[in-house]
């Protein structure tokens, strides 16, 4: 079998009953800091009112849209929750690759389970599949310097959650997955730099395109024989190693207990409202802040060395609140000024602080080539704060903490949650969403859970 049909097999035979318990709570886990960041990115106005489109397009669809009272039919529900979910930058990701599966595979399938009434149980392993195979062909793709991992192969990940909730078999999984690799969107960073937010329908758009997919081939539709090879190997990508997308895979499908883990536990958790490319300096400089009880006002001048693509994060002066989230100084002087990075650190109100404006000039980036975002054995950033005093303290990060290698207590994302949806639902109604997540497993139709999800 080539790595495709190696790909579609693992889905095909992917079973609730089968996985192990640290997959499902990984699973959960992973469903409910998405269903946050959805929730949150729904109160932004361009969002509200794609929500008002999504529902007036398909006025008797059965999908939620969530954060809102409206439904629409799953596609379009689908793009408008997977929009949301990026908004913050709060989203989880694939240190292994894959840049964010959880917002390319949990909107789709939600909404899909959710039309048609399916169980908790079939949500669940439909997650764990599009995560996989989402996660591996990222990793096994070195996308080119200027495409956006966001909606790349996420129609790939969409496609798979999906045909695994309609049951397909491993051959309709492979042809679903080529169709969907020849919608593959191509998207660039340049949006998200210049802090435009029709980056933020990448997920989005990618996702509806992967229902269709879908339906694609149960209409006839035919793909190429190995779609990701052509898509990622000639356009989108410097390398694609196909290889690589089924190292480590057959121990899974078989479910061995030496076969090591799903990768939905191995992600990496947010815990700063901005572009991950800014947490390995972040996590330096905010535990320096704590260990010396700094304040703003004492630093004088910060040096950041971190990976290659920090060049492109540079902008000392963002305009937009998009454009803050992907800027280096900004994060850094926001995260020294206000002693957070929650999403009220990049906002307008934050955007109009002279001090937080002053620090950035004063932040100096430079690179080293041996840091990479996907290492675990080296740093990735080094910071030093050079302060009024004339003290310099320094300190350098590796794994950022959230990640899989550097874990946080369960507690400490449930509260993300809260303080996310909180806002929009109230704490009580958080903490009762939290517990119906942590119960999917028992549903009986998803549509008890996304009946939680509007005000």
């Amino acid at each position: 079998m080539d790595y495709l049909d190696r790909l579609a097999g693992f889905v095909a035979a992917t079973r609730f009953d089968a996985l192990p318990a640290s997959t499902v709570a990984a699973a959960k886990l992973v469903l409910l800091d998405t269903l946050g960041a959805i929730v949150a990115g729904s109160a932004m106005p361009e969002n509200g009112r794609l929500a008002q489109l999504a529902a007036a397009r398909a006025p008797h669809g059965a999908a939620t849209v969530l954060g809102h009272r409206g439904k629409s039919d799953a596609f379009w529900a689908t793009l408008t929750n997977a929009t949301a979910g990026v908004a913050l930058e709060v989203d989880e990701g694939s240190r292994l690759g894959g840049g964010h599966p959880a917002i390319h595979v949990v909107p789709g399938a939600l909404a899909v389970a959710e039309e048609r009434r399916l169980d908790g149980r079939r949500l669940l392993e439909a997650i764990v599949a599009g995560y996989e195979v989402g996660s591996r062909i990222g990793g096994a793709t070195t996308a080119r310097a200027n495409v956006h991992s966001h909606g790349t192969w996420g129609t790939i990940s969409t496609a798979v959650a999906v045909a695994k909730l309609g049951g397909a078999s491993a051959e309709k999984v492979r042809a679903a997955l080529n169709l969907a690799a020849s919608m593959s969107p191509a998207n660039t960073w340049t949006p998200a730099l210049d802090g435009v937010t029709i980056r933020n329908l990448y997920p989005g758009r990618s996702a509806f395109q992967g229902i269709l997919a879908v339906e694609l081939e149960r209409c006839g539709f035919t793909g190429l024989g190995d779609a990701p090879s052509d898509v990622y190997g000639t356009i989108l990508a410097d390398r694609f190693e196909p290889e690589l997308a089924v190292a480590g895979l057959e121990p899974l499908s078989r479910g061995d207990d030496g076969g090591g883990a799903h990768r939905i536990e191995q992600n990496y958790f947010k815990l700063h409202a901005c572009c991950r490319f800014n947490h390995f300096a972040l996590d330096a400089v905010m535990a320096l802040r704590a260990a010396h009880r700094l304040t703003g006002d004492q630093v004088e001048k910060v040096e950041i060395v971190t990976i290659p693509f920090a060049v492109r994060m540079g902008d000392s002066a963002p305009s937009t609140s998009l454009a803050a989230r992907f800027s280096i100084p900004w994060a850094v002087s926001a995260s020294l000024v206000l002693g957070r990075t929650d999403p009220s650190a990049f906002d307008a109100r934050a955007l109009a602080d002279d001090r937080i404006r002053a620090l950035a000039r004063r932040v100096e980036i430079s690179t080293d080539s041996e840091m990479s975002p996907r290492r675990a054995d080296a740093p990735t950033a080094h910071v030093r704060l050079v302060l009024r005093d004339g003290r310099r303290l320094e300190r350098s990060t590796s794994v950022v903490r959230g990640d899989a290698l550097s874990p946080v207590p369960r507690e400490e994302i449930t509260a993300k949650f809260v303080s996310l949806a909180g806002p929009i639902f109230g704490e009580p109604q958080a903490r009762k969403i939290v517990d119906a997540v942590e119960d999917t497993d028992r549903l009986e139709d998803v549509g008890a859970l996304t009946a939680m999800l509007v005000p």
